[in-house]
């Protein structure tokens, strides 16, 4: 029975799904946790990846009928964006900065304003914010020359973890456009924009080869083979960004309009074109399958109602509860940038709770840490169709979030559409299915488009818009805008 495995190497942990190669039928899963980050100093050591990774997979296949044996393909999908700095010996040299790590603003305004907001748009497709790669390669010069002199080798999480599965220095094409200096319209990097950090350093040798979505990463490592308990002959894909690989998980089309809830919020569709949003809101990155992925990502999502929860001293189904039973106009408004935002650009940010009454119950405040979440997700959505992406089809709701009850209605509420969900049974992680999906297309030679559509999971209608919510959204979104848009917080240092 071959199998092929999908792995998601999140921020919070990596996920494993074990499917049948042929019909793509989820045989096993299992998870294991990466340790806690948080920004604005938000790093890990890359070596608990792969402990990780290790544990996930022998519990998923313990839990199975699937042995070792039977695994012939492994494909892995990552958080996105951080740095992993390798010296000579491909060791790591200090721990990763992860996509929420937001020290490096500074840095990343110098190099905007070297660059030019409209030509980095014009070149990569998004105006980078300090969740990108260049910014913290600028940081790590600059605040640490010693260990910036021994950098040979560049890598983000995924492509960290295919060059311990298979010795080579590879990435994807999803990956590589949310680095900062990768053009997925032009197909090249950018080392002029590297230069700018240092102009007498050989970038282009530090650079991972990109390689496109159907070709192998290579086989497996004899090392890698023998601390996983695989076959030496089993063969590893190029893997790909977490929400890219959601994509060909949850099979997106565009049109489609997926809203994510998990560490991060996320918001996405699919186009064949690229896209280039001129206010810098909508990254026009790449995907795994040959197109472009469209997305608005902010830092602040499900731990904004973890920390609701921890406030009201509930659990997470009391406080959907709670939240479902409240007035939306007597409802505060959050603009829950806890820890700062991503999208609009603000790592200083702060989160400010306003509206706030002496009659404001628990469960008013229980609403707004969901509408604070939704809204600012809904916002990127207008952006994107200000820059005419249509994102008029399916809404699907992903991510840890999407088992929330008030996650659904009240994007349904929002939306003022039907929001549906991947069978929980059978896709329960789009990204780990996202990433087999691929490894599968890999061995098979299949083109993944084709495959994608041929494993698509069964949706189901979880949520419809209330009665009067219409007239609602308009009002809560404008009273949104206006909370979100305050600075008067931005810049206070955290205690």
């Amino acid at each position: 029975m071959p199998v092929v495995v999908g792995v998601d190497s999140s921020t919070q942990s990596c996920k494993v799904e074990l499917r049948d190669l042929h019909s793509g039928a989820l045989l096993g899963a299992d998870s294991a946790p990466h340790p806690p980050a948080f920004a604005p100093c938000s790093e890990q050591d890359p070596a608990a990846w792969w402990r990780a990774l290790e544990t996930a997979l022998s519990a998923a296949i313990a839990d199975s009928p699937v042995v070792h044996d039977d695994i012939a393909a492994i494909s892995v999908a990552a958080q996105c964006h951080g740095l992993v700095a390798l010296d000579a010996s491909d060791e790591v040299i200090r721990p990763a900065k992860l996509w929420n790590d937001t020290q490096s603003a500074p840095q990343l305004d110098r190099l905007r304003e070297s660059i030019g907001t409209e030509e980095w748009i014009r070149t990569v497709g998004s105006l980078p914010t300090a969740a990108f790669t260049l910014s913290k390669l600028a940081w790590f010069a600059e605040t640490e020359p010693e260990n910036f002199s021994r950098l040979r080798r560049i890598c983000l999480p995924h492509d960290w973890l295919t060059l311990r599965l298979t010795g080579r220095h590879v990435t994807d094409r999803s990956e590589a456009s949310g680095t900062g200096y990768w053009s997925a319209a032009q197909n090249r990097y950018l080392p002029e924009y590297l230069r700018l950090i240092d102009e007498n350093r050989d970038w282009e040798t530090m650079l991972p080869e990109v390689l496109q979505p159907e070709e192998p990463a290579g086989p497996i490592t004899a090392e890698a083979a023998e601390a996983l308990g695989l076959r030496p002959d089993v063969l590893v894909g190029a893997g790909g960004g977490d929400q890219h690989a959601a994509a060909l998980g949850l099979a997106v089309e565009p049109g489609d309009i997926v809203y994510t809830i998990a560490t991060s919020g996320v918001v996405f569709t699919s186009s064949a074109e690229p896209v280039f949003d001129t206010s810098g809101l909508v990254d026009g990155v790449a995907d795994c399958a040959c197109g472009y992925l469209p997305l608005v990502s902010t830092l602040n999502a499900a731990r904004v109602t973890d920390w609701a929860a921890m406030i009201l001293g509930v659990g997470h189904e009391q406080l959907s509860h709670m939240a479902l039973e409240a007035d939306p106009l007597r409802s505060p408004v959050l603009a829950s940038f806890l820890d700062g935002e991503r999208k609009p650009n603000r790592p200083a940010a702060r989160g400010t709770l306003a509206g706030l009454t002496a009659g404001t119950s628990r469960e008013e405040f229980a609403l707004a840490a969901f509408n604070g979440v939704l809204l600012g997700l809904i916002r990127g959505e207008f952006n994107m169709n200000s820059a005419g992406i249509d994102t008029s089809g399916r809404v699907i709701i992903t991510g840890g979030g999407a088992r929330s009850r008030a996650y659904r209605q009240i994007l349904a509420d929002l939306t003022g559409r039907p929001v549906t969900v991947a069978d929980s049974s059978d896709a329960d992680e789009a990204t780990a299915r996202g990433a087999a999906v691929q490894a599968a297309a890999v061995l098979t030679r299949t083109p993944v488009h084709e495959l994608r559509r041929a494993w698509a999971p069964r949706t189901e209608t979880v949520a419809v818009p209330r009665r009067g919510s219409a007239e609602l959204r308009e009002q809560l979104l404008s009273r949104y805008l206006t909370v979100a848009e305050w600075d008067g917080f931005d810049g206070m240092a955290r205690e």
